[in-house]
Protein backbone atom coordinates (compact mmCIF):
# COMPACT_ATOMS: atom_id res chain seq x y z
CA UNK A 1 0.00 0.00 0.00
CA UNK A 2 1.05 3.17 -0.60
CA UNK A 3 -0.42 7.22 0.11
CA UNK A 4 -2.13 8.64 -2.55
CA UNK A 5 -3.06 5.70 -4.18
CA UNK A 6 -6.17 2.51 -3.82
CA UNK A 7 -5.47 0.47 -1.29
CA UNK A 8 -5.55 -3.11 -1.58
CA UNK A 9 -5.18 -6.58 -0.21
CA UNK A 10 -3.32 -8.72 -2.19
CA UNK A 11 -3.08 -11.98 -1.49
CA UNK A 12 -0.55 -15.11 -3.30
CA UNK A 13 -1.46 -18.34 -3.73
CA UNK A 14 0.72 -21.66 -5.45
CA UNK A 15 -1.25 -23.74 -6.71
CA UNK A 16 -0.23 -26.57 -9.06
CA UNK A 17 -2.25 -28.14 -11.32
CA UNK A 18 -1.58 -32.08 -13.13
CA UNK A 19 -2.82 -32.21 -17.04
CA UNK A 20 -7.28 -31.58 -17.04
CA UNK A 21 -7.34 -31.29 -13.63
CA UNK A 22 -8.94 -28.71 -11.28
CA UNK A 23 -9.37 -27.07 -8.20
CA UNK A 24 -11.56 -25.53 -6.35
CA UNK A 25 -10.27 -22.43 -3.72
CA UNK A 26 -11.87 -20.64 -0.94
CA UNK A 27 -10.95 -17.72 0.18
CA UNK A 28 -12.07 -16.38 3.58
CA UNK A 29 -11.47 -12.69 4.62
CA UNK A 30 -13.29 -11.75 7.81
CA UNK A 31 -12.73 -10.71 11.25
CA UNK A 32 -14.29 -11.90 14.97
CA UNK A 33 -13.99 -10.70 18.25
CA UNK A 34 -11.40 -13.16 19.71
CA UNK A 35 -9.30 -15.45 17.93
CA UNK A 36 -10.80 -18.40 19.70
CA UNK A 37 -13.62 -18.91 17.22
CA UNK A 38 -11.16 -18.97 14.14
CA UNK A 39 -10.08 -22.16 14.14
CA UNK A 40 -13.84 -23.37 14.02
CA UNK A 41 -14.58 -20.81 11.31
CA UNK A 42 -11.78 -22.21 9.39
CA UNK A 43 -12.74 -26.04 9.62
CA UNK A 44 -16.42 -25.16 8.80
CA UNK A 45 -15.24 -23.90 5.44
CA UNK A 46 -12.78 -26.48 4.50
CA UNK A 47 -15.58 -27.88 3.60
CA UNK A 48 -16.79 -27.00 0.16
CA UNK A 49 -20.41 -27.61 0.22
CA UNK A 50 -20.76 -25.24 3.24
CA UNK A 51 -18.38 -22.28 1.18
CA UNK A 52 -21.14 -22.58 -1.54
CA UNK A 53 -23.92 -22.34 0.79
CA UNK A 54 -22.67 -19.61 2.91
CA UNK A 55 -21.50 -17.63 -0.41
CA UNK A 56 -25.00 -18.60 -1.94
CA UNK A 57 -26.82 -17.24 1.79
CA UNK A 58 -25.23 -14.30 1.76
CA UNK A 59 -25.90 -13.32 -2.13
CA UNK A 60 -29.79 -14.19 -0.73
CA UNK A 61 -29.59 -12.00 2.09
CA UNK A 62 -28.27 -8.57 0.22
CA UNK A 63 -30.96 -9.27 -2.90
CA UNK A 64 -33.69 -9.64 -0.83
CA UNK A 65 -32.61 -6.88 1.14
CA UNK A 66 -31.99 -4.50 -1.57
CA UNK A 67 -34.63 -5.37 -4.06
CA UNK A 68 -37.34 -4.28 -1.41
CA UNK A 69 -37.08 -0.64 -3.26
CA UNK A 70 -36.96 -0.49 -6.99
CA UNK A 71 -36.55 2.79 -9.40
CA UNK A 72 -37.25 2.45 -13.21
CA UNK A 73 -35.86 5.83 -14.67
CA UNK A 74 -34.94 4.84 -18.43
CA UNK A 75 -31.29 5.03 -17.87
CA UNK A 76 -29.80 1.97 -17.37
CA UNK A 77 -26.54 4.09 -14.85
CA UNK A 78 -28.79 5.71 -12.39
CA UNK A 79 -31.05 2.38 -12.27
CA UNK A 80 -28.04 0.25 -12.01
CA UNK A 81 -26.78 2.61 -8.73
CA UNK A 82 -30.32 3.39 -7.25
CA UNK A 83 -31.16 -0.23 -7.58
CA UNK A 84 -28.68 -1.71 -4.88
CA UNK A 85 -25.53 -0.22 -5.03
CA UNK A 86 -25.81 3.28 -3.18
CA UNK A 87 -27.76 1.16 -0.68
CA UNK A 88 -25.33 -1.46 -0.17
CA UNK A 89 -22.38 0.65 0.05
CA UNK A 90 -24.49 2.93 2.89
CA UNK A 91 -24.53 0.15 4.79
CA UNK A 92 -21.43 -1.85 4.39
CA UNK A 93 -19.37 1.55 4.28
CA UNK A 94 -20.96 4.17 6.41
CA UNK A 95 -22.81 1.62 8.92
CA UNK A 96 -20.62 -1.18 9.57
CA UNK A 97 -17.20 0.16 8.38
CA UNK A 98 -17.54 3.55 9.22
CA UNK A 99 -15.89 4.89 6.26
CA UNK A 100 -15.98 7.22 3.30
CA UNK A 101 -13.62 10.29 2.17
CA UNK A 102 -14.51 12.25 5.25
CA UNK A 103 -14.42 9.47 7.91
CA UNK A 104 -12.07 7.10 7.35
CA UNK A 105 -11.16 6.18 11.22
CA UNK A 106 -13.82 3.41 11.63
CA UNK A 107 -15.23 5.83 14.53
CA UNK A 108 -19.42 6.04 15.07
CA UNK A 109 -20.14 9.69 14.34
CA UNK A 110 -22.58 10.59 16.36
CA UNK A 111 -24.76 12.65 13.64
CA UNK A 112 -22.76 10.77 10.69
CA UNK A 113 -24.20 7.26 11.43
CA UNK A 114 -27.40 8.52 12.35
CA UNK A 115 -27.84 10.54 9.01
CA UNK A 116 -26.62 7.15 7.48
CA UNK A 117 -29.33 5.28 9.07
CA UNK A 118 -31.81 7.41 8.14
CA UNK A 119 -32.14 6.28 4.45
CA UNK A 120 -32.76 2.37 5.49
CA UNK A 121 -36.06 3.12 7.02
CA UNK A 122 -36.98 1.79 3.61
CA UNK A 123 -35.64 -1.65 3.68
CA UNK A 124 -35.10 -2.11 7.73
CA UNK A 125 -36.78 -0.16 10.07
CA UNK A 126 -34.45 -2.06 12.47
CA UNK A 127 -31.68 -0.99 10.98
CA UNK A 128 -32.51 2.85 12.17
CA UNK A 129 -34.09 1.77 15.60
CA UNK A 130 -30.93 -0.44 16.53
CA UNK A 131 -28.73 2.94 15.47
CA UNK A 132 -31.01 5.36 17.93
CA UNK A 133 -30.66 2.91 20.66
CA UNK A 134 -26.85 2.90 19.71
CA UNK A 135 -26.10 6.31 19.53
CA UNK A 136 -28.37 7.26 22.75
CA UNK A 137 -25.53 5.34 25.10
CA UNK A 138 -23.60 7.98 24.58
CA UNK A 139 -24.89 11.08 25.54
CA UNK A 140 -23.62 12.52 28.32
CA UNK A 141 -26.27 13.01 31.62
CA UNK A 142 -26.15 16.98 30.36
CA UNK A 143 -27.49 16.56 26.78
CA UNK A 144 -24.39 16.91 24.89
CA UNK A 145 -23.12 13.91 22.87
CA UNK A 146 -19.96 12.10 21.89
CA UNK A 147 -19.16 13.69 18.45
CA UNK A 148 -17.39 10.25 17.46
CA UNK A 149 -16.17 7.63 19.88
CA UNK A 150 -14.28 3.85 19.06
CA UNK A 151 -16.34 1.50 20.67
CA UNK A 152 -13.49 -1.32 21.41
CA UNK A 153 -11.59 1.75 23.40
CA UNK A 154 -14.88 4.05 25.00
CA UNK A 155 -12.47 6.80 23.57
CA UNK A 156 -14.35 9.39 21.89
CA UNK A 157 -14.48 13.12 21.96
CA UNK A 158 -16.58 15.83 24.10
CA UNK A 159 -17.25 19.01 22.14
CA UNK A 160 -19.46 21.86 21.45
CA UNK A 161 -21.04 21.22 18.67
CA UNK A 162 -24.25 22.49 18.69
CA UNK A 163 -26.25 20.35 16.71
CA UNK A 164 -24.83 16.65 17.44
CA UNK A 165 -27.26 15.87 20.30
CA UNK A 166 -30.56 16.89 18.19
CA UNK A 167 -30.00 14.58 16.26
CA UNK A 168 -31.05 11.75 18.08
CA UNK A 169 -34.60 13.63 18.58
CA UNK A 170 -34.81 14.48 14.61
CA UNK A 171 -34.42 10.55 13.79
CA UNK A 172 -36.43 9.12 16.91
CA UNK A 173 -39.73 11.96 14.85
CA UNK A 174 -38.53 9.97 11.46
CA UNK A 175 -38.94 6.77 13.40
CA UNK A 176 -42.13 7.03 14.58
CA UNK A 177 -43.83 9.12 11.48
CA UNK A 178 -42.48 6.58 9.22
CA UNK A 179 -43.24 3.73 11.54
CA UNK A 180 -46.03 4.79 13.74
CA UNK A 181 -44.07 2.52 16.44
CA UNK A 182 -43.96 4.59 19.80
CA UNK A 183 -42.84 1.70 21.87
CA UNK A 184 -38.57 2.84 21.32
CA UNK A 185 -39.71 5.48 23.50
CA UNK A 186 -39.58 3.24 26.21
CA UNK A 187 -36.22 1.62 25.72
CA UNK A 188 -33.98 2.60 28.82
CA UNK A 189 -30.22 2.98 27.96
CA UNK A 190 -27.81 4.68 29.94
CA UNK A 191 -26.03 7.24 29.85
CA UNK A 192 -22.02 8.02 29.38
CA UNK A 193 -20.20 9.97 32.31
CA UNK A 194 -16.78 12.37 31.88
CA UNK A 195 -15.65 15.57 32.99
CA UNK A 196 -17.48 18.75 31.43
CA UNK A 197 -15.04 20.73 29.11
CA UNK A 198 -13.80 23.84 30.76
CA UNK A 199 -14.35 27.28 29.50
CA UNK A 200 -12.61 28.06 26.59
CA UNK A 201 -11.99 24.19 25.50
CA UNK A 202 -13.58 23.33 23.27
CA UNK A 203 -13.24 19.83 22.62
CA UNK A 204 -11.64 17.16 24.48
CA UNK A 205 -10.40 14.08 23.71
CA UNK A 206 -10.94 10.85 26.70
CA UNK A 207 -12.13 7.83 27.89
CA UNK A 208 -16.13 7.94 28.64
CA UNK A 209 -17.60 5.40 30.59
CA UNK A 210 -21.38 4.14 31.51
CA UNK A 211 -23.14 5.69 34.36
CA UNK A 212 -25.54 5.19 36.31
CA UNK A 213 -28.20 6.89 35.51
CA UNK A 214 -30.74 5.06 32.85
CA UNK A 215 -33.60 6.51 31.32
CA UNK A 216 -35.82 6.12 28.14
CA UNK A 217 -35.18 7.68 24.72
CA UNK A 218 -38.14 9.50 25.22
CA UNK A 219 -36.16 11.45 28.34
CA UNK A 220 -33.06 11.26 26.35
CA UNK A 221 -34.66 13.74 23.87
CA UNK A 222 -35.79 15.94 26.11
CA UNK A 223 -32.37 16.03 27.69
CA UNK A 224 -31.13 16.59 24.07
CA UNK A 225 -33.35 19.15 23.46
CA UNK A 226 -33.24 21.15 26.53
CA UNK A 227 -29.26 21.63 25.89
CA UNK A 228 -30.48 23.00 22.58
CA UNK A 229 -31.79 25.99 24.39
CA UNK A 230 -29.10 28.09 24.25
CA UNK A 231 -30.16 31.35 23.10
CA UNK A 232 -27.86 34.37 21.91
CA UNK A 233 -28.44 38.14 21.72
CA UNK A 234 -30.22 37.76 18.89
CA UNK A 235 -32.76 34.81 19.81
CA UNK A 236 -31.17 32.43 18.05
CA UNK A 237 -29.22 29.01 19.12
CA UNK A 238 -25.96 29.52 19.91
CA UNK A 239 -23.51 28.07 17.53
CA UNK A 240 -20.70 27.27 19.92
CA UNK A 241 -17.80 25.63 18.22
CA UNK A 242 -19.94 24.56 15.15
CA UNK A 243 -22.90 23.70 13.99
CA UNK A 244 -23.89 20.80 10.97
CA UNK A 245 -20.98 22.86 9.26
CA UNK A 246 -18.05 22.05 10.73
CA UNK A 247 -15.85 24.58 9.34
CA UNK A 248 -17.46 27.06 11.32
CA UNK A 249 -15.82 25.98 14.00
CA UNK A 250 -14.11 29.85 15.35
CA UNK A 251 -17.80 31.78 14.35
CA UNK A 252 -18.91 31.41 17.98
CA UNK A 253 -16.57 29.15 20.20
CA UNK A 254 -16.27 32.11 22.37
CA UNK A 255 -20.18 31.33 23.09
CA UNK A 256 -21.74 34.70 21.83
CA UNK A 257 -22.22 33.50 17.95
CA UNK A 258 -25.28 32.20 16.91
CA UNK A 259 -26.36 29.52 14.11
CA UNK A 260 -29.44 30.90 11.61
CA UNK A 261 -28.96 26.90 10.54
CA UNK A 262 -29.33 25.69 13.66
CA UNK A 263 -32.84 27.81 14.28
CA UNK A 264 -34.73 26.41 11.37
CA UNK A 265 -32.97 22.64 12.60
CA UNK A 266 -34.52 22.69 15.86
CA UNK A 267 -37.88 24.93 14.72
CA UNK A 268 -38.25 21.58 12.61
CA UNK A 269 -37.29 19.37 15.92
CA UNK A 270 -39.90 21.50 18.07
CA UNK A 271 -42.83 20.88 15.40
CA UNK A 272 -42.34 17.40 15.56
CA UNK A 273 -41.83 16.29 18.98
CA UNK A 274 -44.75 18.49 19.98
CA UNK A 275 -46.65 15.65 18.03
CA UNK A 276 -44.61 12.99 19.84
CA UNK A 277 -45.53 14.29 23.22
CA UNK A 278 -49.22 15.02 22.82
CA UNK A 279 -49.77 11.32 20.78
CA UNK A 280 -48.30 9.92 24.45
CA UNK A 281 -50.26 12.30 26.53
CA UNK A 282 -46.58 13.53 27.80
CA UNK A 283 -47.74 17.76 27.59
CA UNK A 284 -45.36 18.73 30.70
CA UNK A 285 -42.94 20.09 27.91
CA UNK A 286 -45.46 21.48 24.84
CA UNK A 287 -46.90 24.75 25.91
CA UNK A 288 -42.71 25.57 26.50
CA UNK A 289 -41.35 24.07 22.92
CA UNK A 290 -44.64 25.68 21.02
CA UNK A 291 -43.90 28.90 22.58
CA UNK A 292 -40.46 28.47 21.80
CA UNK A 293 -41.27 27.53 18.07
CA UNK A 294 -42.72 30.55 17.72
CA UNK A 295 -40.28 32.99 18.96
CA UNK A 296 -38.22 31.16 16.84
CA UNK A 297 -40.20 31.81 13.72
CA UNK A 298 -40.29 35.43 14.61
CA UNK A 299 -36.66 35.83 14.80
CA UNK A 300 -35.43 33.21 11.50
CA UNK A 301 -38.08 35.97 9.76
CA UNK A 302 -36.92 39.66 11.23
CA UNK A 303 -33.75 39.11 12.22
CA UNK A 304 -32.02 36.22 10.16
CA UNK A 305 -33.38 37.65 6.86
CA UNK A 306 -31.84 40.02 5.08
CA UNK A 307 -34.58 40.82 2.39
CA UNK A 308 -33.45 38.86 -0.32
CA UNK A 309 -32.01 35.76 1.56
CA UNK A 310 -31.60 34.35 4.48
CA UNK A 311 -27.88 35.38 7.09
CA UNK A 312 -25.67 31.86 7.78
CA UNK A 313 -24.57 32.92 11.35
CA UNK A 314 -23.98 35.86 13.80
CA UNK A 315 -20.38 35.74 14.93
CA UNK A 316 -18.91 36.26 18.13
CA UNK A 317 -18.38 40.08 17.36
CA UNK A 318 -21.83 40.76 16.13
CA UNK A 319 -21.25 40.47 12.36
CA UNK A 320 -23.78 38.91 10.43
CA UNK A 321 -22.45 35.77 8.01
CA UNK A 322 -23.77 35.97 4.66
CA UNK A 323 -22.97 33.00 2.09
CA UNK A 324 -21.73 34.51 -1.09
CA UNK A 325 -24.17 34.64 -4.16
Amino acid sequence: MHFGHDSCIAVDVEIELEAYEDKKIVLILGEEETKDTIPNIIQNYKNEEFALKSLQDTKRYWNELLRKVQVKTGICEIDFMLNGWVMYQTIVCRMYARSGYYQSGGAFGFRDQLQDSLSTKYISQDMLKNQIIKHSKHQFEEGDVEHWWHEETNRGIRTRFSDDFLWIVYSVCEYIEFTGDYSILYEETPYIQGNTLNIGEDEKYDIYTEGILKENIYKHCIRAIEKSLNFGENGLPKIGSGDWNDGFSTVGNKDKGESVWLGFFLYNILDRFNKICIHENMTEYVEKYETIKQNLKQTLNNIAWDGKWFKRAFMDDGRALRMQR
